[in-house]
């Protein structure tokens, strides 16, 4: 016990940073490109750390390190003290400027980055990194400081979400395409869509729920093309290829400016919506909670109900 006592009495803080970095990011080979060492160094000094406290604290795997319920337990408190340290510098001792990463997929972005600049003008001292991101289910999958994420609530494990938006599907055009179907906006019916090409992203089910929710059972929404990604289907309807359920407030932007136009009253809200993700026993960033306020506040009113 005199031992353990004698090796607690001055802390091993390298090793404890490489142990932080290895857990957020559960990687020895990540860790050691953000420390500039070799893995092996954060290998032999995790390795250390677990030899001289009798305490496995990862589990390794081929391709992988896992942590245990201590090195998860020791991971929270080291991060919390680093974070806690470096935010005391950053506010008392220099003035140098801070970055964010903010994961989001590709329609979100479209909508966020012309908002940003009044971000910049408010706090010009954080520098923001954007990362396009897929959706993620798990912290593992998390790469960035806050993540903006789609989904049902609490579907992300080991991640701390807050509801940002929901969302409304309704069907938009180009009016290029209007007229060259020679039909008038002011008079369509839900019939003039069997003669228009459907646009679908990733699958049938939403213009499936939409045409549920209108009544409009006549229309064969199982044809069409297939979009993946977001932001090409949006581009894809803004060039007359045929009709899409746009994504509001997403596309507010271009129905404004004329570029679409809603066809229907008729409003889809699905069940999942954005979230804002961070990660647990993330370190107490001031900075997220700023991002986070700014961006609750570029949100429409109408699509903030929970």
């Amino acid at each position: 016990m005199n031992n353990s006592r004698l090796k607690l009495n001055r802390l091993p803080l390298t090793a404890l940073r490489t142990f932080e970095a290895a857990a957020r990011l559960l990687s020895f080979k990540d860790a050691a490109d953000e420390l500039n060492v070799s893995a092996t160094t954060v290998s032999n000094q995790i390795r250390k750390l677990e030899r001289d406290w009798n305490c496995k604290l990862f589990i390794r795997k081929t391709r992988a390190v896992v942590l245990t319920d201590a090195g998860r337990s020791l991971s929270g408190v080291v991060s919390l003290s680093f974070g806690q340290i470096k935010t005391e510098i950053e506010s008392h001792i220099g003035q140098s400027k801070r970055s964010l990463r903010i994961g989001m997929g590709p329609i979100f972005g479209r909508w966020i980055i012309p908002k940003i600049k009044s971000f910049q003008r408010k706090f010009p001292n954080i520098d923001l990194v954007f990362e396009q991101s897929q959706r993620i289910t798990n912290s593992e999958m998390m790469t960035s400081d806050i993540q903006i994420d789609w989904g049902e609530p609490d579907s992300w494990f080991g991640l701390n979400s807050d509801f940002l938006m929901n969302v409304t599907y309704s069907p938009i055009v180009s009016p290029k395409l209007l007229a060259e179907k020679n039909v008038s906006l002011n008079d369509i019916s839900p019939t003039e869509l069997l003669n228009f090409n459907i646009i679908h992203q990733y699958d049938f089910s939403e213009w499936k729920a939409w045409v549920g929710l209108s009544g409009f059972h006549e229309l064969n929404v199982e044809t069409g093309i297939t979009i993946m990604d977001s932001n090409v289907a949006l581009q894809a309807a803004i060039d007359s290829g045929g009709i899409a359920l746009g994504s509001f407030p997403f596309v507010d932007p271009e129905v404004m400016a004329g570029t679409l136009v809603k066809l229907f009253d008729i409003d889809l809200q699905p069940t999942r919506a954005y979230h804002i993700l961070i990660k647990q026993h993330t370190n107490p960033n001031p900075d997220i909670l700023l991002f986070v306020s700014w961006l609750k506040e570029q949100v429409p009113s109408s699509h903030l109900v929970n």
